[in-house]
């Protein structure tokens, strides 16, 4: 059973949930891999379960972040590593969620609990996510808004791990209702990155000459596949994604056909997971282990007062 919270509420929960399960659990080396260190969502993620963790554990806590870079083989050898570290805790955004059940199962047998964050991943025992179906639904309910339910569109996909799964499938749903938007391509992947963005976006409107709107699984690749359309002389398009980046803010203030990105909340994210693994590490059983994190649509109309990953306007 999923269990969503709001940004406020879950900061709120997540503080005083801490505060109390540092009394419980002696939290001292967590592991964690992230998908990508490049990708600033992630690095938002690692610092703050870096500060959930010395909240948590005290000052001499210790936090080993490294970065997954979307290769199985690397995360998984990352996680026996932890295992040999002696860390208590595991904290892992899966560069597949599936395939990466073998290490998690290693871990597990070596008595250390995992908590998948941002994406799932098999046999993890706490799931913490944004609520990615929702992110899709707003960043493309936007588009047919702006489209008056009518046009071509792009769906500039990513790899395959369950939030980009479920970001897709939550503009489809949009998209589904609305009889007059046709999507041109969805299956195309720009792996999550700026060069990924452009470089799929570049071809998807070489071959496509009428094109509306394009909806990115996350920000990086929003802002390559509008490099791509500037390239190409294109203009008009639609562009929305998921994320809420420092980036994108400042892509929502300039001169780009960027105009809304559901927004994620790093800081909830890490603090309900780091919440998640001191009750395992002391061995409790976690009535909800799925919990949805709530995200909000950020435009180009109310991005001045979107308070963003640095806790700023």
């Amino acid at each position: 059973m999923k269990h969503f919270v709001s940004a406020a509420l879950a900061s709120c929960v997540a503080a005083l949930a801490l505060a109390a399960g540092a009394q419980a659990a002696d939290l001292k080396k967590v592991g964690v891999s992230v998908v990508d260190l490049g990708n600033p969502f992630f690095g938002a993620i690692a610092g703050s379960v870096d500060a959930a963790v010395k909240k948590a554990g005290g000052p001499d806590a210790e936090t080993l972040v490294v970065s997954g870079d979307y290769d199985l083989t690397k995360q998984s050898s990352q996680i026996d590593n932890f295992i040999q570290a002696g860390v208590d805790l595991i904290i892992v955004s899966a560069v597949d969620s599936r395939a990466i059940g073998a290490a998690i199962k290693r871990a597990e047998a070596a008595g250390v609990p995992v908590v998948a964050v941002d994406n799932t991943a098999d046999g993890a025992k706490a799931t913490v996510t944004t609520d990615n179906v929702e992110a899709g639904r707003q960043a493309c309910g936007y588009i047919a808004e702006k489209l008056n339910g009518k046009g071509n569109v792009l769906i500039v996909n990513g790899p395959p791990v369950s939030g980009v799964i479920d970001r897709v499938k939550g503009c489809k749903e949009v998209f589904a209702g609305h009889e007059g938007i046709k999507i041109l391509s969805d299956n195309q992947n720009g792996i999550g990155t700026r060069e990924g963005g452009l470089n799929v976006t570049t071809g998807l409107l070489t071959a496509h000459d009428d094109v509306n709107a394009i909806f990115t699984i996350n920000d990086p690749s929003a802002i390559g596949a509008d490099l791509a359309a500037k390239q190409l002389v294109r203009t008009g398009i639609v562009i929305t994604t998921v994320d809420g980046s420092p980036d994108v803010e400042a892509s929502l203030k300039g001169n780009t056909m960027i105009e809304a990105s559901s927004a994620q909340l790093p800081s909830e994210l890490a603090d309900a997971a780091v919440q998640a693994g001191m009750k395992l590490v002391s061995g409790e059983t976690l009535e909800t282990p799925d919990v949805l994190v709530a995200p909000r649509l950020i435009t180009r109309e109310t991005v001045g007062d979107y308070v963003g990953w640095n806790g700023k306007k």
